[in-house]
Formats: C-alpha cells, sequence, structure tokens
C-alpha cells in the first residue's frame, strides 16, 4: 500500500512524498521522494530520507507525562489522557481567574509548517480562549518587510525557472545544505553555459560546488548592493525602459546612492572594489541573471533594508523581463490564502490581547514589568512600547508546540530563568523529550506526520500539497488538532469549531479559498494527486511587464510606506551592531554568565554567525544518533589566521564567550571561514552540548530594524583556548 504525503519541516522545499504501508500490520516500510512532483523529483534530503527512523525511534513520547522532579531535571511519570487534560485545564482556569487570559502564553514555531497542526486548531483555541497571541517573528520577518515594501508582496521567481537563467547569484544561501531541490534547476543552467556565484561569509558546500566564491562580512550585504546600484548606474548599465515603466523613485535613487561607491564598500564588506564593478558589470550583462537569496543574510541590526537593497537589484537591470531572471526569497506571497475560517478569529469577540514577539520570549517570562513591557511587539519605529503599568498581567502560563525554545531562543540564559519559575505552569506537546520539554510541568505526546493529515503551503515552489496519515498514531500520541481539542473540552468552549473533525477542517479550508489563482486547486483534486499547482501562468514571470502589488503598482525604489512606518524611504546602509563594536571593549562580563579569561581581550572580537548543520533541521533530528554522527559534535569554525593568534589549533576545545555568557565548542581551523569571523552550525539540544549550552546563549533579545526578527548573526564573541 502506498500513501501520499508532504514533509512538514521548515524548508523551502516542501516535498512531496511516498509511504510504503505493510498492509497487514499497518507498519511504514520505506519513504522516497514523490517522482512525478516537478520540484522534489524522487528525491527526499538526508534528513528526510530517513523519516521511519525518527518516527519509530525508541526515545518517542508515546503517553502523556506529569512532573515529579525539580523544573529543569526532566523527571516525569506517565498518566492517563483523561487525567493530563482535567489537571492542565484545571490549572488554566485557575489562571485566568486570578490574572486574565493574557497571562497564558502560546509559543510555537515552525516544528510543522502544517496549515491545521501548525496554527490551526491551536489558533482556535487561544484565540478562544483570548490569550496572548505570539509575534512569530524568529525567523524571517525582516527580509519579508523589507522586500515587502519594495515590491508589495514576497512574490519571486519559481524554482524551475533558474534552469534558464545565464548567471545566477546564490547571496547568502547555502542551497546544497537547506534548499537542495534547487540545485538541480540550477546544474540545468550550468550545463547550458551559465554561471554561479556564491555571496557568503563561508565556503560552504554550495560555494565549493559553484564557479565562484565571494567572501563578505556577516552583515554588510546591504552595502555590496548598494555599491552594486551605484556601479550600475554610474556606468549606465541599466534598463532605462524597465525602470521608466515599472518603477517609482528612481531619481530619488540615483541621488542616495551617489554616496556610496564600491571603494566605500569595500572596507566594510572585504570584497574589492574592481571586484563590486565586475560584479555589477556581470550582473547586467548576462541576463537573464537570477538571484537566490535567504535569510541568514537578514539576521542582523540592517537585515530589513539589506533585502530590500538586494531586491531592487533586479529591476535596475530589467531581469524580471525574462524567463530566469529576478530574485527568489520565498513564494510565499504567491498564496493569497484566506485563513479567517480556520483559525477563527471572530472567537476573540471584542477582546484585543497583547502580542509578544518571540524573540524577547526571555523577556516575557522576566517578572519585571519593564522587561515584559519590552517584549510587546512593535516592529515598526512608529509602533510605540507600552510603560510598565500597561504591560498587562505576568505570564504564569506557557504552552509550547511545535517548537524548542529552550534551544532555540535568544537570550538562553533569560530564558532558563524564566523556564525555571516555579509560578510558570509550562505544558509542552512533542515527538521526544527535548530541552524544553524539561522544564515542562506537562508533556503531551504528539504525532509525526505519518501519522495525521494536513495540508502545506509551501515557501519555494508553487505546488500546495495534502498529506494522508499513512500510519495509526504511535503509541498514546494524538495530532496537534486533536489535543487542542480535548483542552477545548476541558476548558468548557463548546463552539461548534471544536468538534469539526481534520478532514472536515481541511476540505472547508480549501472551499473557502476564492482568489483566482486557486481556480482548479480542490479537495478532490488534492486527495486523488497528492499536489496542485496554483493556477497561474506556466511559465511565470510575475513582474515582466511591472504591475508590482505595491500601492504605487511599480517597484518602490521610494517608498513613501516606509516614510510613513518611520523608515528611511530609500535605500540604506544600517551597520550590524557587533560590526560597529568590533573595537569596543564588553560592556558587561560577570562570573555569573560569561567567566572569560582574561587572556581572550588579548585579541579582538569576532564576528560569530551560526547558520544551519547540515544534518539537522534547527533543533529536528539533532536527537538521532545517525545525524549526531554526521555532524561529529558542537564546533566553531576559525580562520588559521585567528586561530594561530590565539593558540588554537584543529580539535581544540574553545571557550566563547561574550556580555550573554559563556559556550564550549570544538575548533575546526579552516580557510572555509573568513578571518575574523567564526561559524557555529546549528542547533545542538543543550543537554547534547558538553556545557549544556548551545550558541544561543552568546545571542541577546536585540531586534532588526524590520519585522522585531532575531539577529542570530550580529554576535561578537572573543575566544580562547581551554
Amino acid at each position: 500500500m502506498i500513501i501520499t504525503g508532504v514533509c512538514p519541516h521548515d524548508c523551502p522545499d516542501t516535498c512531496s512524498w511516498q509511504v510504503k504501508v505493510d498492509p497487514i500490520d499497518g507498519r511504514a516500510l520505506d519513504i522516497w521522494g514523490h517522482p512525478d512532483h516537478p520540484v522534489t523529483q524522487g528525491r527526499l534530503c538526508g534528513k528526510v530520507d530517513r523519516y521511519l527512523e525518527r518516527t519509530y525511534h525508541p526515545d518517542r513520547l508515546t503517553a502523556p507525562l506529569k512532573r515529579v522532579g525539580r523544573k529543569g531535571e526532566g523527571r516525569f511519570q506517565t498518566i492517563g489522557w483523561d487525567q493530563a487534560i482535567a489537571e492542565i485545564t484545571d490549572r488554566l482556569k485557575a489562571i485566568i481567574a486570578e490574572y486574565g487570559a493574557e497571562a497564558v502564553l502560546p509559543y510555537s514555531y515552525a516544528g510543522t509548517m502544517g496549515v491545521l497542526q501548525g496554527e490551526g486548531m491551536a489558533a482556535r483555541f487561544f484565540n478562544r480562549m483570548g490569550a496572548s497571541q505570539l509575534a512569530r517573528t524568529i525567523c524571517s520577518e525582516a527580509g519579508f518587510e523589507g522586500y515587502q515594501y519594495t515590491t508589495g508582496r514576497v512574490i519571486g521567481m519559481e524554482p524551475q525557472d533558474f534552469a534558464h537563467a545565464r548567471l545566477i547569484l546564490l547571496w547568502g544561501t547555502n542551497t546544497l545544505t537547506s534548499n537542495m531541490h534547487l540545485w538541480p534547476f540550477v546544474q540545468q543552467a550550468r550545463k547550458k553555459g551559465a554561471r554561479v556565484i556564491v555571496i557568503d561569509p563561508a565556503r560552504t558546500r554550495t560555494a565549493r560546488a559553484a564557479d565562484e566564491w565571494i567572501p563578505i562580512w556577516p552583515g554588510t550585504d546591504a552595502a555590496l548592493a548598494l555599491a552594486m546600484m551605484q556601479a550600475l548606474i554610474a556606468e549606465d548599465r541599466i534598463d532605462h525602459e524597465y525602470i521608466a515603466k515599472a518603477t517609482v523613485g528612481f531619481e530619488k535613487l540615483v541621488e542616495r546612492v551617489r554616496q556610496f561607491p564600491p571603494e566605500w564598500a569595500e572596507s566594510i564588506t572585504g570584497i574589492p572594489a574592481e571586484r563590486i564593478r565586475e560584479l555589477a558589470r556581470v550582473y547586467a550583462e548576462t541576463q537573464p541573471a537570477a538571484i537566490r537569496v535567504n535569510y541568514g543574510l537578514q539576521r542582523h541590526a540592517g537585515g530589513g533594508m539589506a533585502m530590500r537593497n538586494i531586491v531592487i537589484l533586479p529591476a535596475l537591470v530589467g531581469a524580471w523581463r525574462y524567463r530566469g531572471g529576478g530574485v527568489q526569497l520565498s513564494s510565499s506571497g504567491s498564496f493569497y490564502l484566506d485563513k479567517s475560517a480556520l483559525k477563527r478569529p471572530d472567537l476573540l469577540g471584542d477582546r484585543h490581547p497583547r502580542t509578544i514577539n518571540m524573540i524577547r520570549l526571555g523577556d516575557a517570562l522576566s517578572l519585571d514589568p519593564t522587561r515584559l513591557a519590552r517584549a510587546h511587539y512593535h516592529p515598526r519605529p512608529i509602533d510605540p512600547i507600552p510603560s510598565p503599568e500597561e504591560a498587562g498581567p505576568p505570564v504564569k502560563a506557557l504552552i509550547v508546540y511545535n517548537s524548542n525554545p529552550a534551544a532555540v531562543a535568544p537570550d538562553q540564559a533569560a530564558v532558563t530563568a524564566g523556564l525555571l519559575r516555579e509560578d510558570l505552569f509550562t505544558v509542552v506537546l512533542e515527538h521526544f523529550q527535548t530541552d524544553t520539554a524539561d522544564y515542562a510541568d506537562y508533556v503531551l505526546p504528539a504525532t509525526t506526520q505519518l501519522e495525521h493529515w494536513d495540508i502545506l503551503k509551501p515557501y519555494g515552489h508553487l505546488f500546495l500539497a495534502l498529506n494522508r496519515p499513512a500510519i495509526a498514531p504511535i503509541g498514546q500520541a494524538l495530532p496537534n488538532s486533536e489535543i487542542f481539542r480535548r483542552l477545548a473540552a476541558g476548558m468548557g468552549y463548546e463552539d461548534p469549531c471544536f468538534r469539526e473533525d481534520d478532514e472536515t477542517i481541511l476540505r472547508n479550508f480549501i472551499q473557502a479559498q476564492t482568489h483566482p489563482t486557486f481556480e482548479g486547486v480542490t479537495w478532490k483534486r488534492l486527495l486523488a494527486e497528492g499536489f496542485v499547482r496554483l493556477n497561474l501562468p506556466e511559465p511565470y514571470l510575475p513582474f515582466a511587464e511591472g504591475h508590482f502589488p505595491t500601492p504605487s503598482g511599480k517597484c518602490e525604489l521610494f517608498s513613501q510606506r516606509m516614510a510613513d512606518d518611520g523608515y528611511d524611504p530609500l535605500p540604506a546602509w544600517i551597520p550590524p551592531a557587533a560590526f560597529k563594536s568590533r573595537t569596543q571593549n564588553p560592556q558587561r562580563l560577570d562570573d555569573s554568565r560569561s567567566s572569560c579569561e582574561t587572556s581572550a581581550f588579548e585579541h579582538p572580537p569576532l564576528m560569530l554567525i551560526s547558520p544551519p548543520a547540515h544534518s539537522f533541521l534547527n533543533t529536528t533530528f539533532a536527537n538521532m544518533a545517525r545525524f549526531q554522527a554526521r555532524e561529529i559534535e558542537p564546533m566553531v569554525w576559525l580562520h588559521p589566521q585567528d586561530a594561530a593568534e590565539r593558540g588554537v589549533i584543529d580539535r581544540d576545545v574553545v571557550c566563547i564567550c561574550n556580555e550573554q555568557g559563556r559556550v564550549q565548542l570544538v575548533a575546526r581551523v579552516t580557510e572555509d571561514i573568513m578571518p575574523g569571523v567564526a561559524l557555529a552550525p546549528t542547533i545542538w539540544w543543550r543537554k547534547f552540548s558538553p556545557d549544556e549550552r548551545n550558541v544561543n546563549w552568546l545571542t541577546d533579545q536585540h531586534e532588526t530594524d524590520m519585522g522585531g526578527t532575531a539577529a542570530f548573526y550580529d554576535v561578537r564573541v572573543w575566544l580562547t583556548k581551554g
């Protein structure tokens, strides 16, 4: 028996898969990429190809657990579902009665990207309750905002069209690790003569496989884009016709970029001025030219502006005119999804609960009203921060699903302090006993993608996909949707929406889509075919004639919306916070958080970045021995020059520290990283790290310029041996 489904994980490829199931005992026997999917093309990544091992892993949670030890010890006893639901809802009712519903905070992200098991039934539950809302900012909001201010929506090239490019810039993306199904189209283009250039601080797998690697200082992509604009305009290598027809604000842009010549950018980016000019020339002259840009380059103080600057480049040279030309960050904007019937915001009624920024979980869990006020979501300069008196009640209940904040959230010391509060009631829905689950009062076993229904909207292509359950739930595990149904019943919520089964919800969700792009995308077709492409032209050239979904209808080189929201309306340069402070002494280093050796400060700080490890996907798969062995151990890449200055040799244990704390890692000395930069592949669970800390212990809660995103790659550290 073969069942068609789709990978749920946080990856642009959103692969369609097929699962072979034993018809007698119902056990899954094999899994592979769907051969008919135009992007998956029969292949799964090395992680998901082992998805059955994860589903049947001996450490899977298969029954509800209740804490019996101290928080953080991870000691639990098994209980039944009825007891778990009754005790959890009794505690929630008591908290709401004393502090109000805003004292309950949901915390989730992309453990599954499914519309139902992600934020479907959960949203109904928390809307009905009136709980605090969560701004899910941890990954991509800065880049999305910068992109949307420029083009209106996050709409870009279809991955298949990269095969038609003559030049491909892989800018801040390790495609072979985090977007492997784009690579075959890149290879098709190369076979026809295309040139592939990688712009990245590290010589990644992708950079090694490309035609050229251009090393760039972390957080300086905006400066490179500005200098490329200046060179394009100064040498008149622009498409005047497209600019006149499809953009607004060009004259103002010309004036702005005069101050950003390649000579200015050289000292900032580390790229020679003449190489910047050559890059601009080849980008203008080699059409179609495609840019694949990813989220890492926007995880710093000026991340939103960096994305905006890069997204302007295709409009200047008219790259959007051609098949194989343009830029892709995400395909999300092509999906005009109506989720109101799914999430039911109407259940809030007249209530307007506060919204907490998820990257400030450490502040949100503090009992200090000033810090709680700071945790409120305020993504734009014009958004006010409430006073401590207006911050609302302290967070007294935390319900975590589809996330592992004890490992992934910034400022781990603050997050840990919050999770250790005895007065904080914590419930975690999980597959495994993660770092976060160790701090829970109750842990509820959730199903994996093989065990439930869902629909996946990709962010790397245009095929909506249906996931059918291939096997029965393992043990007593339940889908997130069913867990929240039971919690709703325990809370006394009698709304009919909490009695709808999963298939009904998903069928109604599809039927509720009325945008023309969903014409032909039906429940019947999804059941029969497994995946259906949006009703869009082939080839899909979204801006060949302009028609951008902005207020002006054009690509906004000058954005009045940005001015109204408190931003510079033109492309600008916002240095990373760590970049600006490379020569400054640390502000706070105390024994409880850092314990840095004095010798660490004999050398300048390093810029720390922490991109995904090849064998992990965020913290998913990081508990599996096979993938741990592939990654070897928590490590940090150092350039030989930086290692020699500090007396470090390959495989030495080193201490990395800053104002936030200290972490032990193992040095990998390699010329695959720029001098002055340290790279720590992530995300290791803390319990599998030498000192039970990972690199997020070193990140703070500071936000990017747009969207309130975490500045994970805007970290300065000192390093010492031992």
